[in-house]
């Protein structure tokens, strides 16, 4: 009688499945308070800070970048980057956000910092896909009366939102996740599938 050996496949995630699991398990808590609002709201260093258990658990990393892409009027550009340690390959989302130079009370480097701010936590929302939607930050008026519209966008064929689903199912990612965020009609669900 021989012994057997017992083989164990190794069967590593590709970096959309890392992904797609991270944006189903990923919670972070809104731990800041806006007093002019009176609401509270997900900081980019809350969501970084949430984000740390995932870089063991998956060999993984995140970076935030920021680039100003026009003087006049400011504008910056944050990319938020998940990095795969095990491939080297990388997925990554971009906000524009404008920095608003009239803005009362501030000096000008905290309009600057304010905007920054706002660039990396969009930027990770969208990597992350959290639902923007359901955050005060993105539903507050501020004391102006304007209707808001509470219910998802609708996806269109064409958009940077479509193609970067196009990306993320392309890569592995789930697209229920994606009809938590939009409504998608059956012509775009078959787009997202290549069906």
């Amino acid at each position: 009688m021989g012994t057997e050996k017992t083989i164990i496949a190794y069967n590593p995630l590709s970096l959309g499945q890392k992904l797609a699991r991270i944006q189903i398990e990923f919670k972070a808590k809104k731990t800041s308070f806006n007093k002019f609002g009176n609401y509270y709201f997900r900081s980019a260093e809350a969501i970084l800070e949430a984000l740390k258990p995932f870089n063991e658990k998956y060999v993984v990393y995140f970076t935030v970048n920021e680039r100003l892409i026009n003087a006049n009027p400011p504008i910056i550009e944050s990319v938020a980057t998940i990095w795969d340690c095990e491939s080297g390959q990388s997925i990554d989302c971009q906000a524009i956000v404008g920095v608003d130079l009239e803005q009362k009370g501030m000096a000008m480097a905290q309009r600057y910092g304010a905007t920054s701010s706002y660039g990396k936590k969009y930027a990770l929302g969208n990597l992350l896909l959290i639902d923007d939607t359901a955050d005060s930050d993105a539903t507050n008026t501020h004391g102006k009366s304007q209707l808001i519209d509470k219910t998802k966008p609708k996806m269109e064929s064409g958009t940077e939102a479509f193609y970067k689903a196009v990306d993320y199912v392309a890569g592995g990612g789930d697209i229920a996740l994606i009809e938590k965020k939009y409504i998608l009609t059956d012509e775009i669900r078959n787009k997202l599938l290549n069906k």
